[in-house]
């Protein structure tokens, strides 16, 4: 009998644990990012390249009726751009394939106003081509800009135009393979030669083109790729061209308020909590004061701290940022332009080298359970997460680094998969035997990188003081920068 009771007391643990049930994540919130959104976020950071007419003929916006004899690189290098966008580690370039002046970057069967009526290889020429063959070559993704205004040509502003204009499109889409990201702004009608008639157009942004189709029809040609407009639809602008993303960057939209050229600035910076669709921000901003290359610029390519501090208001405020290089004349990245480049990747790669976070014990205030307890924001896989039980909208994580450390950066993810949920946090470190809070903040989404004050602490704590369901986190990092300003 008493054998039998041991072996009872053996076995039990081992029958309690084969009829316990796995614990189910939490459910989604609110609109949910599709797959090509989820790897669109991964990107975090490309390059943006505005060449084109306007860099032979020094204006920002061409007019239209500027000769094709005019565009003629002496030393046009694709290879050089990609090998530039790779080392100062950037994900994609996405070109200007045609800007506001209609000139077309690729031999177009639509139109003469293009490459094949150039002098650059006398007329042979394909820049699109050679870009797609350098971004294979190099492992980054091709994105194109197909301006929706087009004042070279002569039926813009009737219905023949929007046929032309998706006839070019489908030849971008369907000619030099995957396209990650299709990109149209909101300037939209105005004067223009328009085949000579020189005279100023205006269209109904809302309905001229009919984006819902037009998108679509990206879609049809690139099932993988993502559209940016104003407001989506899958990516948003985030309302200014200063580089700077709000501190409160909701990646939900009411998309059918907006459309190109059709926005809230202040709404599209915020994005907003109540949204209805997943409508990211992507921050785009330029090197220079300009979009395209003017050699009176040379001097005034943005300083390291300017660039750092674009990178942390960006990336590190749930945006991806998109760091255009004017291309000059030669057809080339200008050297300016690419030690600044060279620096910011330098400092940037100096400041996140060693996470702090890696050694150290995590705990939770609360936890669902198994599967998805507190130490899963340090495993370094994006597929698991802390995560609250249901119904718990204010709890912390804290790391205890077991010694004091030095440290001035914290990044922090949320599980996005599920939907983006925290709505105010705050960070404490342990400071003279006591918690001492060092920030609070709003959102956190994809990715938030907090530049905290030197702060000597022993333990960390984060908060989440409210969200719109039990929160989800999917890693934390902590770092302490030494050379870059903070």
């Amino acid at each position: 009998m008493k054998l039998k009771s041991l072996q009872l007391l053996f076995i039990l643990p081992f029958l309690c644990l084969a009829c316990s049930k796995p614990v189910p994540p939490p459910e989604p919130v609110g609109p949910l990012p599709s797959p090509q959104q989820l790897a669109w976020h991964e990107m975090e950071y490309y390059a943006f390249v505005h060449f084109n007419m306007n860099t032979f003929t020094d204006l920002e916006w061409g007019l239209g009726g500027e000769s094709p004899e005019i565009f003629n690189p002496t030393e046009l290098d694709t290879r050089q751009w990609a090998r530039v966008a790779k080392e100062a580690g950037m994900k994609a370039i996405i070109l200007t394939a045609k800007h506001h002046d209609g000139f077309c970057l690729w031999p177009s069967e639509y139109t003469e106003h293009s490459v094949k009526n150039s002098p650059w290889k006398n007329g042979e020429g394909d820049l699109i081509k050679e870009l797609a063959a350098a971004c294979k070559e190099y492992g980054l993704k091709m994105g194109l800009y197909l301006s929706p205004w087009d004042r070279n040509h002569a039926a813009y502003g009737s219905p023949e135009y929007i046929t032309y204009y998706r006839n070019q499109m489908r030849e971008l889409l369907t000619n030099y393979g995957e396209v990650f990201e299709f990109w149209v702004d909101g300037a939209n009608g105005g004067d223009g030669y328009y085949g000579g008639a020189n005279e100023t157009r205006n269209v109904d942004r809302t309905t001229y083109y009919d984006w819902d189709s037009t998108f679509a029809l990206a879609r049809s040609y690139q099932p993988r790729i993502v559209s940016f407009s104003d407001g989506g639809p899958e990516v948003r602008w985030v309302g200014n061209e200063r580089g700077i993303a709000s501190e409160t960057n909701w990646a939900t939209l009411k998309r059918a308020d907006f459309a190109p050229g059709v926005a809230d600035s202040k709404l599209l910076g915020s994005g907003q909590m109540d949204g209805t669709h997943w409508v990211p921000a992507e921050v785009d901003v330029s090197i220079r004061p300009g979009w395209y290359y003017h050699e009176s610029q040379d001097d005034k390519v943005k300083s390291l701290e300017h660039l750092l501090d674009i990178y942390y208001k960006s990336v590190g405020r749930n945006g991806n940022l998109l760091l255009n290089l004017p291309v000059d004349r030669r057809g080339l990245v200008h050297e300016n332009d690419v030690k600044a480049l060279m620096d910011l990747r330098k400092a940037l790669d100096e400041t996140f080298a060693d996470n702090l976070a890696l050694n150290t014990k995590a705990s939770s205030s609360n936890s669902r359970g198994s599967g998805f307890e507190a130490p899963k924001v340090l495993d370094q896989d994006k597929s698991t997460y802390w995560a609250a039980e249901d119904g718990v909208l204010e709890a912390f994580i804290e790391l205890d680094f077991g010694k004091e450390i030095d440290l001035n950066r914290l990044v922090l993810q949320e599980h996005i998969a599920l939907g983006q949920r925290v709505k105010e946090f705050k960070v404490e470190a342990f400071v003279n035997s006591h918690y001492q809070e060092i920030d609070r903040q709003t959102t956190i989404g994809y990715k938030r990188i907090l530049r905290l004050p030197n702060t000597k602490t022993s333990k960390l704590k984060v908060t989440i003081l409210d969200a719109k369901a039990s929160p989800t986190i999917s890693n934390v990092e902590v770092y302490h920068s030494v050379g870059e300003p903070n």
